[in-house]
């Protein structure tokens, strides 16, 4: 039983960091409708902004967070007025190879900056806490807060502001937004704010047991795109209840099957739900 609550505990890290990734990504989809291959650089350019911020300027942890998600929205929202903006009227196909362009050019700035060698990102979070005969690492703890904190925050930004209202109606459908005198470039900027930043934020939080390292992204934006399109392409609570989904699966198949397949459970689970529900888990459009 123990060892069944301890993959619980991991299934729950995993899913906070995935949920986070998930929600900027299908939050971008809605104002764009094609999926942005530059979230996973998004994700590793936070994790590189801390940790210059921590082992170059000796700031803690939680200002290095707060810079790395500053910096990560400052990157998407010029990404979205210099890149996204500019091709608003083109096929979405010249935004897929935009985004990967955009994702290709963090990912070599980041190898001129940094090199190519695998950085471990500093955390006072390094103990253990034992409870009810549970190992419980500090940080993996803290993912879990932080992740379902930050999780809630948006929901509430996204139901109960006016801000966040506008964002939904314009995921829904943005001519109808400009018709009812949304402004859809303020909008814009501000999605892709928010979701640069949720993405730093998760890199932060995960880095510290798993390293910072170029290509990092890659396999963390691959099994957000799995989440978004098994929740349903667009539906925040179905990046969210996807990314736990993930997450779990992962977590018990590593342990009761095998950690060489756990990458693959995400894909094979993708199938099997998806032959049964095409659609997704929840219907399309952010809510």
């Amino acid at each position: 039983m123990e060892l069944f609550f301890q993959q619980l505990l991991n299934g729950l890290t995993l899913g906070g960091v995935y949920s986070l990734v998930a929600l900027g990504l299908t939050l971008v989809y809605g104002i764009l409708h094609v999926p942005n291959f530059a979230h996973g650089a998004f994700y590793m350019a936070g994790a590189f902004v801390a940790f210059y911020l921590i082992s170059s300027q000796g700031l803690n942890y939680w200002v290095a967070m707060a810079g790395a998600a500053a910096a990560v929205a400052l990157i998407a929202v010029l990404s979205e007025r210099l890149v996204f903006h500019p091709l608003r009227n083109a096929p979405y196909l010249h935004h897929m190879i935009a985004s990967i362009g955009i994702l290709l050019f963090l990912e070599s700035g980041a190898q001129a900056l940094w090199g190519a060698d695998f950085h471990r990102l500093q955390t006072p979070y390094n103990n253990i806490i034992e409870l009810a005969g549970l190992t419980l690492p500090a940080q993996r703890v803290l993912i879990i807060v932080a992740a379902f904190v930050l999780v809630g925050l948006l929901q509430l930004f996204l139901k109960k502001t006016i801000v966040g209202a506008t964002i939904v109606a314009m995921a829904q459908s943005r001519d109808g937004a400009a018709l009812v005198g949304i402004d859809a470039n303020r909008v814009a900027m501000l999605t892709f704010a928010i979701s640069g930043a949720l993405a730093g934020m998760a890199a932060v939080l995960y880095a510290p047991i798993n390293l910072v390292y170029t290509s990092m992204g890659s396999l963390v934006i691959t099994k957000a795109f799995v989440i978004i399109v098994l929740g349903g392409m667009g539906s925040v609570p179905g990046a969210i209840a996807g990314g736990l989904i993930i997450g779990f699966a992962e977590a018990f198949g590593a342990f009761y099957i095998s950690t060489d397949y756990k990458d693959i459970i995400a894909f094979v689970l993708l199938v099997v739900i998806l032959s049964f529900k095409p659609e997704g888990l929840f219907s399309k459009g952010a809510r």
